[in-house]
């Protein structure tokens, strides 16, 4: 049996929860009303996961989470509305140890759980199995590329270095449950004269990737920017997926261009690493292609890497120490297609060192 606490404000919300994984078979279940309850719940029960609503009377999610991390460390999957405020609420829920997140399809109070209930059982399994990263290693390194950052930054590179860069060399990364917080350990490594560009097919909701790219670029040497609308492929720029949508590449003007197309239905999860891969396999010369698996569930994105090792390209796969949940790097390694199995502090180091850095 798996232990799980619910915590929401809404009543409503709490019985639709509690529904969904009663009809599952194998779960134990109790329920919290606020931030308050969680705790002391957390300390009584002692579950084995917890999902979390963030805007809550007596204590909200975000406070009750650093006090879950504090006294007893328990894997955590923030459940939180569809907007920018609740992207932004959960991108610091993560930071300080969420495992995962889902949107509310239908805001505070959702009528249509329905529509994500399938996701919502896999996630929270998927956590009760994850890997908790050390209490606040993410927030230290981010703290300290922040302080980095107002020093003068190093003299670029000469321009030449970067002539051609599609050409050269790109990155393309795909990652899902763990990701945000496991990208913030690997991308602010890369410097600023890095002289490749980075693909990030992260599996995100729509109304999340603007808000994640923005909190990036602000820790990041590189430029992030979501790939919302076609964009010419550039050195020194960092495209995370939009959410909601698939990422390809293509060429436009012979030009490498990168652009955002409405979700496939021959892929389960998106934005579709899968589909990332296979178009860089079309359009780039896969020699020249470094793909990085990272944490995640599910197998997105394994075959199309392995076929990129298989035609000359390097590949890297999270190492289970590290990952969260180590189903899609491993599902890299099970297909022969993982160049090396890496820790994640160690791949963005390995990637400079390729990169010529």
């Amino acid at each position: 049996m798996i232990k799980l606490l619910i915590v929401d404000d809404s009543a409503l919300m709490r019985r639709q929860l509690t529904n969904v994984f009663q009809a599952e078979g194998d779960f134990e279940i109790r329920q919290a009303r606020n931030g308050r309850e969680a705790v002391e719940e957390n300390r009584a029960f002692q579950p084995d996961v917890v999902t979390l609503d963030i805007n809550m009377p007596e204590m909200d999610g975000i406070t009750a989470l650093s006090l879950l991390m504090a006294e007893r460390p328990v894997p955590v999957v923030m459940v939180s509305s569809l907007t920018e405020q609740g992207a932004l609420a959960t991108f610091e829920a993560l930071n300080l140890g969420a495992v995962d997140y889902l949107a509310k399809p239908g805001g505070t109070i959702s009528l249509s759980i329905d529509e994500i209930s399938v996701e919502l059982v896999s996630k929270v399994r998927a956590a009760a199995r994850a890997r908790l990263k050390a209490k606040g290693t993410v927030g230290r390194l981010a703290q300290r590329l922040r302080e980095e950052r107002v020093k003068p930054a190093p003299a670029p590179r000469p321009l030449a270095v970067r002539r051609g860069v599609a050409g050269e060399g790109l990155v393309v990364i795909g990652v899902s449950t763990g990701g945000p917080r496991t990208l913030e350990d690997i991308l602010p490594r890369w410097p600023a004269d890095f002289p490749w560009p980075v693909l990030v097919a992260q599996h995100m909701p729509g109304s999340f990737t603007r808000p994640f790219a923005d909190r990036m670029d602000t820790l990041c040497p590189l430029r992030v920017v979501e790939a919302a609308h076609p964009q010419k492929v550039e050195p020194g720029t960092i495209y995370i997926g939009k959410g909601g949508a698939d990422m390809v590449v293509g060429q436009r003007g012979g030009k490498l261009t990168v652009l955002a197309k409405p979700e496939s239905r021959d892929f389960l999860w998106h934005p579709s690493v899968e589909l990332l891969g296979r178009s860089v396999l079309e359009h780039c010369d896969p020699a020249r292609v470094v793909a990085i698996m990272l944490t995640g569930m599910g197998y997105d994105g394994a075959d199309a890497f392995a076929e990129i090792k298989k035609r000359g390209g390097r590949t890297i796969a999270e190492s289970e120490q590290s990952a969260v949940v180590f189903g899609m790097p491993a599902e890299l390694i099970a297909r022969g297609g993982a160049s090396l199995v890496l820790h994640a502090e160690k791949i963005a180091a390995q990637v400079n060192s390729w990169a010529g850095c």
